[in-house]
Parts: structure tokens; C-alpha cells; sequence
């Protein structure tokens, strides 16, 4: 088991594809919480997935309680990047079941989200920095996970 990812409703194509390449060179599961900004045929998430689309395990799910469902029977923990939380990525011990949970590009997750997910973490940021791409702050926590899980 490695960590994976998963994007609430993500409203950018080129960040999925962007994402989706990335858990394929992982070998990581990328969940998509619908609905989703853009229909699966999108020509910028195919030019940012490019052919690694084929090779990544992309499991949908219709929204987020189907997903938390899931989550829970497989007893991963839901960890989601937010610029809400005071505590950092980096003082946080990640283990082989987290699903790092990233909120949607335009608004984030909404209240009752932050209210049951197991952990919330940030990316720490300079003076009045909002906040950071998502498939670059993906990237970010999901490579620290992986170095501190070894896998």
C-alpha cells in the first residue's frame, strides 16, 4: 500500500492530467471526487496527461461521501491540504494509508469537509502568499509522503 491522492471536484483540466501523470510514475492511485469541472474527454487534460492516462489508476467516485465510504472501509485516513490549517506538511508523520485529499483549484473543499476529515494540513507560505498550484502542492506533500513511508 503507498499513499495516494484525491481531488475534490477539481475545476482544471491541465491539473488533473498533471496529476494523473504523476500517480502513474508513482504507481499511485489518483481519486476524482465528482463532480469535476471538465468532461473526461477534456483536450487539456489529455495534452497534460499525455499517454500516461493509460498507465494511472484513476478511480472516480460519484461524490464525497461515496468517497469517505470508501476511505473508511479501507481504513485510509483522509488528510487534506488546506490553507486553513495552521500545521505544517512537514511536521506531520504520513503513513502508507493516507489519502492526501486536495480541495477544488477555485474554492477549496466546503466547511463540512474540513469538519470530518481525519487530519488538515498546510503548505507554509511567505508573507502575503495565498496559495501555491494545485498539482505543485500535490506534488509537495505527496513526494514528502512517499520519502517518509520509504516507498
Amino acid at each position: 500500500m503507498k499513499p495516494a491522492l484525491a481531488l475534490y471536484q477539481p475545476d482544471i483540466a491541465g491539473n488533473t492530467g498533471t496529476l494523473i501523470r504523476l500517480s502513474a510514475c508513482m504507481g499511485t492511485k489518483l481519486h476524482i471526487i465528482e463532480p469535476a469541472g471538465f468532461r473526461t474527454d477534456d483536450t487539456n487534460l489529455k495534452r497534460a496527461g499525455m499517454d500516461y492516462i493509460d498507465l494511472a489508476t484513476v478511480q472516480r467516485h460519484d461524490d464525497f461521501d461515496q468517497f469517505l465510504a470508501f476511505a473508511k472501509q479501507k481504513q485510509y485516513r483522509v488528510i487534506l491540504m488546506t490553507t486553513k490549517s495552521t500545521k505544517p506538511y512537514t511536521d506531520f508523520e504520513f503513513m502508507p494509508s493516507d489519502i492526501i485529499l486536495m480541495g477544488r483549484e477555485s474554492s477549496g473543499v466546503p466547511d463540512h469537509v474540513h469538519k470530518i476529515v481525519d487530519v488538515s494540513l498546510t503548505i507554509k507560505m511567505e508573507g502575503k502568499a495565498r496559495s501555491l498550484n494545485q498539482a505543485i502542492s500535490a506534488a509537495m506533500v505527496f513526494g514528502e509522503a512517499l520519502r517518509q513511508t520509504g516507498l
